[in-house]
């Protein structure tokens, strides 16, 4: 109650209430019993009301307590009004089924909001979201790249990208989408971490294809690989091609892309080039890009043309390539 009145003193519209619940909080952090822990909450919900504010009462550890503990200080703290209840995997240890199964349960005791944190420890932050909008969450705690304790939470942008596939319509309309790359960066910046090279949506390899097999079917038709569209996010795909791994129907775009002309046949023999140096050493879009111009050069140098020649000692000598 001390923590709860000097809150409200500072001007906030609304208090966050919460306190361990599973036994090893309340034996090894705060050492209070449910009776207890019903009692105070009550208590403290029904004093910050009474100022007008908003309140959401959470346990911690939730996926660790007692079920029916759980379910019978929910059910007491929603009859005194609270706005919003929260359940948190504090230690990351649920499984998308748990998750389903707990706020599913909780959805038919409580008639306020349902609000979920889930702590990644084990990887499953982001499907232990989805699955608690599905169950009838209402509310999902995230931050910027995952970043919170430990291994950090559910990430903005891995949620946003499960989402848009399954209401693409509606996530568009309510979030920015274009603006996930900015404050990724911003944040990234900001605390000195670099962005995960396979981070959903902003990571570098986020849209880049390389395989051959997967390039001539992006290229014909950016679905076949693609459950989302970059130009959501304000990004673009890269069908890379600087690659031992390289097929020729994305050399072939790459000609394109150059300005030159080339039939099938003629890329299949550079791409073939390009595979070649890549087998020996790794090159980069600039190694590329020469093969193929020395390529297209000698297939437009005319043959039975006169090669150049130049007066020596009074003698006509003919210059090879040119040189």
């Amino acid at each position: 109650m001390r923590d709860a009145k000097l809150a409200v003193e500072t001007g906030v519209d609304g208090l966050d209430v919460v306190i361990g619940t599973s036994s090893f909080l309340r034996e090894h952090s705060h050492g209070k019993d449910m009776a207890y822990i019903e009692k105070t909450a009550i208590e403290v919900i029904e004093y910050i009301k009474s100022k007008g504010l908003e309140v959401r009462f959470s346990s911690e550890d939730s996926f660790r307590s007692d079920l029916v503990d759980l379910l019978s200080l929910y059910r007491a703290v929603d009859k005194v009004g609270v706005n919003r209840v929260g359940i948190a995997d504090t230690v990351g240890c649920a499984s998308p089924r748990q998750v389903y199964d707990l706020v599913r349960t909780l959805r038919g005791v409580v008639s306020c909001d349902i609000e979920t944190h889930f702590h990644n420890d084990t990887g499953c932050s982001i499907a232990n979201a989805y699955c608690a909008l599905e169950a009838g969450a209402t509310h999902i705690d995230t931050s910027v790249l995952g970043i919170g304790e430990r291994n950090g939470i559910t990430p903005l942008g891995g949620l946003l990208a499960r989402m848009v596939v399954t209401s693409p319509e509606y996530v568009k309309s309510k979030y920015k989408l274009h603006m996930l790359k900015e404050i990724e960066d911003m944040v990234a910046e900001a605390v000195e971490v670099n962005t995960p090279f396979n981070n959903p949506i902003t990571g570098f390899c986020a849209f880049t294809h390389k395989a051959g097999i997967h390039a001539k079917a992006i290229l014909n038709n950016p679905s076949t690989y693609e459950i989302l569209n970059p130009a959501d996010f304000g990004l673009t795909r890269y069908v890379h091609f600087a690659s031992r791994l390289t097929g020729w129907n994305a050399v072939k775009t790459r000609v394109g892309q150059l300005g030159l002309t080339m039939t099938d046949d003629q890329v299949k023999e550079v791409t073939a080039k390009i595979k070649a140096l890549a087998d020996v050493r790794p090159i980069a879009i600039d190694d590329a890009d020469s093969i193929i111009r020395s390529f297209h050069l000698t297939l437009h140098e005319q043959p039975g043309k006169a090669a150049p020649v130049e007066v020596q000692n009074g003698e006509q000598v003919e210059v090879a390539n040119g040189q």
